[in-house]
């Protein structure tokens, strides 16, 4: 059996800690039940032990690569294409209208989580046809969604989302690829666009990008982008295919991932290439972050799942590496007894019980916000529009806790080898390079931060932190009733009047306009609201175990719910502690300026 994700947390956090059957109340997901999903994850779970987890390492010591204008990527990506489409998952949330299943995410990213901990290369290629084809069946008129859905949700095309650029990076307001209007309601598409992740190989007969671009005459900034469909064969009008002039220049080699490909696309050099609007004029990057926002949340489902495969083998080779020997009572070592195995230092567990409590707390997170997308999806009234403010005001999070404090998971993870987690000889190295570009895509660690204290924080007068407050509230009173459970809500309740306090001394920055001051530690009150989110998650994960110990109906035997409460303890002594020291941060000194461009070159 491959050891690179626990079957049981997984089942415990979507079933018990998140109670996803109450999902299956809604008319949308009538048709799914707790012995479909079982079925589903095992069959995933099989999939992945078989074909995916054998070659993770082999896609990493030969990488995709460009040659004579194309990408060469490792075969296994093919399976895993044709797998995602025979299941149906391509189109899984999809309404039945456009052939979709309409799965809750929440069953698609506990899949997707499974592929992606086996190995990470994978999941990428059918996720971004996915999101596409999500963006065509959205906005895109009936003619897009008849000719190119059936192909891209059987998994015969492909999809990408194509925004960066080589001269605006992240800045989109900045993007120069410009669409020209022809007679016929296409457009001609001209510029280059960077890191396309899945952008082209030999396993897909066409490639469907999803492309910002600015139609002649349109208005500056953000306000003047559009969508559009640009297929890299287009309909020759005979019922078949022909090439519409996108080339893949190049391909990036990367400290990471080297089994997904990242490619610079080039369009309309030398030939037109066409393309079609999606939607109205000047929406794009609105549309586009529909799909961004779902991007996000598999960003961090990727960290979480990179986190767990790690902890996994660190925990193997923990158990199995034999070196030293136990500290005696005394402080002295017992040098005439046998060399007992690492994981009976203590320093050794502190480090494996720090990825445990990040990677499952994470993993709790992803549940959560897949959950409050359902029910975005499938309710109505008050309870929609909750469950939109509140994943709004998540997403940032679920994109970078597990980006960031998964990368430091990761790091332990390679310290618990020592000299070997520094070698190719074992998989430490490469989780540790594959987790790094994660707090980079879909917008840096940075812009999340802006997101989250610029935009979300304040959103509708501070509704969405109104909701969590309440959800937060709940699961202290819920703790409140277990005397041992008791302190650890008290504490998160210090810690939420903590976060607080910051925000009553940052927020008259922004009301008198000072708006760089007011977010020029943005990042440093992600990582501690972030860190307050995953106590909240584990202060109920600890309350259903314990309640699962007391009334004894749980589903897994007693030591499981123990260490999930151990865990939590963990990560209360450990992590939430943290918090106290990031506040400080935000004691400003009446003369204190944010740093300047002439004080980092002195």
């Amino acid at each position: 059996m491959s050891n690179y994700v626990n079957m049981d947390t997984l089942r415990f956090q979507l079933m018990e800690a998140h109670a996803i059957e109450d999902l299956f109340k809604f008319d949308r997901f009538k048709d799914y039940d707790v012995e479909s999903f079982n079925i589903l994850l095992d069959a995933i779970k099989d999939f992945s032990d078989k074909e995916l987890y054998p070659v993770f390492r082999e896609m990493d010591r030969k990488p995709a690569y460009w040659e004579d204008g194309k990408i060469i990527a490792h075969p296994v990506i093919k399976k895993a294409i044709e797998k995602t489409a025979e299941m149906g998952l391509i189109g899984g949330n999809f309404d039945h209208e456009v052939g979709g299943l309409q799965m809750p995410d929440s069953m698609l990213n506990a899949v997707q989580f499974i592929v992606a901990a086996a190995n990470n290369n994978i999941d990428g290629y059918p996720g971004l046809t996915s999101g596409a084809a999500h963006l065509i069946a959205e906005f895109g008129s009936q003619e897009l969604k008849d000719y190119y859905l059936p192909k891209m949700m059987g998994g015969e095309w492909s999809g990408t989302m194509c925004l960066t650029e080589p001269q605006a990076g992240s800045s989109l307001s900045d993007i120069t690829t410009s669409a020209e209007p022809n007679d016929d309601g296409s457009y001609n598409i001209t510029g280059q666009k960077i890191f396309i992740s899945g952008g082209d190989h030999e396993y897909s007969d066409n490639f469907v990008h999803l492309v910002l671009a600015r139609i002649k005459g349109a208005p500056a900034g953000t306000k003047g982008i559009s969508l559009f469909v640009v297929p890299k064969h287009k309909q020759d009008g005979k019922g078949g295919l022909v090439y519409n002039n996108v080339k893949t220049v190049a391909d990036f080699q990367k400290l990471g991932q080297r089994g997904y490909c990242t490619t610079h696309l080039a369009f309309g050099e030398g030939e037109n290439t066409t393309g079609w609007l999606v939607g109205q004029e000047h929406k794009g990057l609105k549309y586009m972050f529909l799909m961004m926002n779902g991007a996000r949340i598999a960003v961090g489902r990727t960290g979480t799942a990179i986190a767990s495969a790690a902890y996994h083998a660190s925990l193997q080779y923990a158990n199995e590496r034999v070196q030293g020997r136990k500290i005696e009572n005394s402080g002295k070592k017992a040098v005439d007894a046998e060399p007992i195995p690492i994981i009976r230092h203590a320093d050794v567990r502190r480090m494996l019980m720090l990825q445990k409590s990040i990677y499952e707390g994470a993993l709790s997170l992803i549940v959560e916000a897949s959950k409050l997308y359902d029910i975005r999806e499938a309710a109505t009234g008050v309870e929609k529009d909750n469950a939109n403010l509140l994943l709004e005001l998540l997403t940032p999070i679920v994109k970078t806790f597990p980006s960031e404090s998964g990368k430091r998971a990761v790091d332990n993870g390679v310290q618990i080898l020592g000299g070997y987690g520094f070698c190719e000889d074992f998989v430490l190295q490469q989780y540790y390079r594959d987790i790094r570009i994660t707090a980079i895509y879909e917008g840096t660690t940075g812009i999340q931060s802006l997101d989250l204290l610029g935009r979300k924080i304040p959103m509708q007068g501070g509704a969405a932190l109104g909701l969590l407050v309440q959800e937060i509230t709940k699961e202290i009173t819920t703790a409140s009733k277990y005397p041992d459970l008791t302190p650890y809500g008290a504490k998160l309740s210090k810690k939420m009047e903590q976060v607080s306090g910051v925000l009553a001394k940052i927020q008259p920055f922004a009301m008198e306009g000072n708006y760089e001051r007011f977010l020029a530690d943005a990042s440093i009150f992600m990582e501690m609201f972030s860190v307050v989110v995953i106590g909240w998650q584990w202060l109920k994960m600890a309350n259903v175990a314990k309640h699962n110990l007391v009334v004894g109906k749980g589903k897994y035997a007693s030591d499981f719910y123990e260490s999930k409460i151990e865990t939590m303890k963990f990560y209360y002594q450990y992590e939430m502690s943290r918090v106290t020291g990031m506040v400080e941060v935000f004691d400003y000194e009446e003369n204190l300026t944010i740093i300047k461009e002439k004080e980092l070159i002195q």
